[in-house]
């Protein structure tokens, strides 16, 4: 397997400030976006790639108080892949509770700037996938950070690329999400019955994926128990209640 690696020695990270939590395998990895600006310069200079990666592990380790980088590898737009907390160890960026699922790979796009990954980025993440799999038992999921945390993470191109199945990039620009009702601002549950166009808008959606649920815009027991058996099957968190994950869900996980 073929990878252009770029150590931490490489890309002169800093040291851990402790231990790694160990992992020996994952169901596989979920791909990130930086979130805020990223300039399009980095396209034609690698030295802001570097420089890039080094300012978001300070970011994690100065502001949010983490060990190290919270990513396990991060994929730049000339095709080279950086060494974060690397495979075996568990990443932090996934979302409590969610790390030692997947490891977590960073694109180099953002919500500003650059914001459509390139034909680099996208090859460089899947060589950084194939690495996990051979060194750290990664499975063969590829997810996006939104798949079970609630986030806009990796943004909607990259997450477009995640949703068609990660292809290799052959040409042409990455499509957008299909648009669904945006989330209705209410956490839906039960008890008591919630009442409303938003609940009817979610049994919908379940009636059409095949799940026998009654479409009567009331929120009951029902409801719940259906919510939460579509959670289970998607690895969610099985709360029964439709928060903006669950939402978001019911119309872009594939109906299996």
């Amino acid at each position: 397997m073929a990878i252009d690696l770029v150590t931490r020695s490489e890309w002169g990270a800093r040291q851990p400030r402790g231990s790694y939590s160990r992992l020996t395998s994952t169901r596989g990895v979920k791909v990130h976006y930086t979130g805020g600006q990223v300039s399009p310069g980095i396209v034609n200079d690698h030295a802001k790639c570097v420089a890039l990666v080094r300012s978001i592990q300070s970011q994690h380790m100065d502001g949010n108080g983490w060990l190290d980088i919270g990513y396990s590898m991060v994929a730049c737009p000339h095709q080279q892949v950086f060494e974060g907390r690397g495979p075996g160890h568990l990443p932090a960026a996934n979302g409590s509770g969610l790390n030692s699922g997947h490891y977590a790979v960073l694109g180099l796009v953002g919500s500003s700037g650059l914001t459509q990954p390139t034909d680099g980025i996208l090859h460089a993440i899947l060589d950084a996938v194939e690495y996990l799999r051979d060194k750290g038992g990664a499975g063969r999921e590829i997810k996006g950070h939104r798949d079970g945390y609630a986030t806009d993470c990796p943004g909607g191109p990259l997450y477009a690329w995640v949703k068609k199945g990660a292809p290799r990039p052959g040409g042409g620009p990455v499509d957008p999400p299909e648009p669904h009702p945006s989330f209705p601002g209410r956490v839906l549950k039960y008890p008591p019955v919630m009442i409303g166009e938003d609940v009817r808008t979610w049994q919908r959606q379940m009636s059409d994926r095949g799940w026998d649920i009654d479409v009567d815009g009331m929120y009951g027991e029902a409801s719940r128990d259906a919510c939460r058996a579509f959670q289970r099957e998607k690895g969610l968190s099985a709360t029964g209640a439709v928060d903006r994950v669950t939402w978001q869900a019911t119309w872009e996980e594939p109906v299996t």
